[in-house]
């Protein structure tokens, strides 16, 4: 899916290499995002901080992309569907 929220966003790396909430927190995590504006590491949704979606809800940076080994999709959270990894973007996932 083509999603305007993608349109400008430049490429940048991950701030951390896990969630950065959950680091300085001491906390588990799940699975991570990457936000694709700013580089923000979160955690999923399955995971108990929810740091991915609260840093959309702090933030309103539209995009994030599984920061999952091989994992290669990204979500848009205005639009609430999946969308694919902007490729300036795929150098900075793991």
């Amino acid at each position: 899916m083509l999603c305007p929220h993608v349109f400008g966003l430049e490429p940048v790396p991950p701030r951390t290499p896990g969630c950065e909430e959950c680091l300085k927190l001491g906390m588990r995590w799940v699975h991570l995002r990457l936000c694709l504006t700013c580089g923000h590491v979160g955690c999923c949704d399955s995971s108990p901080g929810r740091h991915a979606t609260r840093h959309f809800h702090h933030t309103t940076h539209p995009v994030v992309a599984s920061f999952e080994p091989g994992e290669r999709w990204a979500w848009c959270y205005v639009d609430q569907a999946e969308i694919d990894v902007p490729p300036e973007s795929v150098p900075y996932l793991r």
